[in-house]
């Protein structure tokens, strides 16, 4: 390539990226406000949960299953909910969801018996099913594939925000509104955290587009290349799908058989469970952990800055180096290791949260790369169906993770559990591997040099 010749790709180059940078200030900031008040949503409970058992005499196993039952709901209406969100559009689909679960929240005030929390529980789990593979499915209509790690980072690491913030927010409002007009505290705590949904919800409908040629605010040369970009993405794939009649889409029901019977989706959808269940286990006893170890205050929040700082930058190298399988794996190590210094550290508070920031930086920044890496090995007829039902049954890993982990504890002391979280994350990143190696070759025999297939296997 000629000195003029390179001119040109820089100068391209930096144009599409300034056209990117312009999409993400527009997107998201907004999805990510909406991401951090869906982890408050589902987490404001536990975080009241001692009140609510004073006030109604719940017991632990009230809690548990109730846990269970919105992880159930999640994965049983991911696919619906993916599909209905290809189907309507991203606005319609995002004010459904957050007036549902906004609702669903508010309505956890009322509930006095079990069976009504449950049902409670169940309607939340149903509402936001569809909204973390949505967004998810929304962001490839807008970014093509080299540039889907750090933005899915971004987006995801608005869960950790919200992970830092649900407990002292959460705190503030029931002390601040205890006994207001003869109301609990946690009852107006959760009135007070449902009215957020709905209002983002509204805002999104009046200010996303469904699609880059909807945006008013993209030029019609930045559509135009957007456009380019996803179009080279799809061309990828066009040999996996030569033989499909593009006027006659197939169904729904058999793209989820089309799923269902690939192997390399099989295992990415068990790599996805064993990584969410080993990390909502963690999740669930990291408070206790760091209670015992004795860090309080600013030094609990230190392990969450650390995955979002993490997640951030390696999704942004992966996409620089057009590499994901090895970064990936990396994390899965850094994640096994760190959960291994805290287990040398014998209790030691420096060492112990140390690992557990380690750990905490690789588990969170593996989420975006396998979603990534999902990402490019569906097409444009599976990806809806595809992402939900890979998400899906990662969520069911929020279904078991917590009970797993009380099992370990109760077998051992949290070194136990520690260790068996660290053979679940290498076992993930194993069959990540595996997966990888069973993907199909897409667009014919030359796929390897394809930009898809060398980001997803490399």
């Amino acid at each position: 390539m000629n000195h003029g010749a390179t001119l040109l790709h820089l100068r391209g180059a930096a144009g599409m990226a300034a056209i990117y940078r312009k999409i993400s200030w527009r997107l998201l900031p907004l999805l990510m406000l909406c991401c951090v008040v869906a982890h408050i949503d589902r987490v404001n409970v536990d975080h009241a949960r001692r009140h609510i058992q004073d006030s109604l005499g719940f017991g632990d196993h009230v809690f548990a299953w109730g846990a269970g039952v919105f992880f159930i709901a999640y994965a049983l209406f991911a696919v619906p909910c993916n599909l209905l969100f290809e189907k309507i559009g991203a606005r319609k689909m995002l004010l459904r969801m957050m007036l549902g679960w906004g609702a669903a929240t508010a309505a956890g005030a009322l509930v006095r018996t079990p069976l009504e929390f449950y049902t409670i529980r169940f309607l939340l789990g149903m509402s936001e099913a569809g909204f973390f593979p949505g967004v998810i499915l929304y962001l490839t209509y807008w970014y093509p594939a080299a540039r889907r790690a750090r933005v899915f980072a971004m987006f995801a690491s608005a869960t950790l925000v919200g992970g830092i913030v649900a407990g002292p927010l959460s705190d503030a409002l029931r002390q601040a509104l205890h006994l207001h007009s003869g109301m609990q505290g946690w009852q107006w705590l959760l009135l007070a955290q449902g009215l957020p949904a709905a209002l983002l919800g509204i805002a999104a409908y009046f200010y996303l587009d469904d699609h880059p040629d909807d945006a008013k605010w993209l030029s019609g040369f930045e559509q135009q290349m957007v456009a380019q970009d996803l179009h080279r993405d799809e061309a990828a794939l066009a040999g996996a799908d030569e033989d499909e009649d593009e006027d006659e889409p197939p169904s729904a029901l058999a793209v989820i058989w089309s799923l269902l019977r690939d192997p390399a989706i099989g295992l990415l959808a068990l790599a996805m469970l064993l990584l969410t269940g080993a990390s909502c286990a963690l999740a669930h006893w990291a408070p206790a952990l760091l209670r015992h170890w004795g860090a309080g205050g600013l030094l609990a929040a230190i392990p969450g800055v650390a995955g979002i700082a993490g997640m951030i930058a390696i999704g942004h190298d992966s996409d620089r180096r057009r590499e994901r399988r090895g970064h990936f794996i990396a994390c899965m190590v850094l994640a096994a290791g760190g959960l291994g210094l805290a287990i040398a550290a014998d209790d030691g508070l420096a060492w112990s949260l140390a690992g557990l920031a380690l750990a905490t930086l690789g588990i969170a920044s593996a989420l975006p790369l396998l979603v990534a890496i999902l990402t490019a090995l569906l097409d444009r007829r599976r990806a809806a169906a595809g992402i939900a039902l890979v998400g899906g049954v990662g969520m069911l890993g929020g279904a078991f993770g917590p009970a797993l982990g009380a099992r370990l504890l109760a077998w051992g002391d949290s070194a136990a559990m520690l260790a068996a979280l660290i053979g679940l994350y290498l076992a993930a990143g194993l069959i990540l591997m595996l997966a990888l190696r069973m993907a199909p070759r897409r667009g014919g025999p030359d796929a390897r040099d394809g930009l898809r297939d060398k980001m997803a296997r490399n």
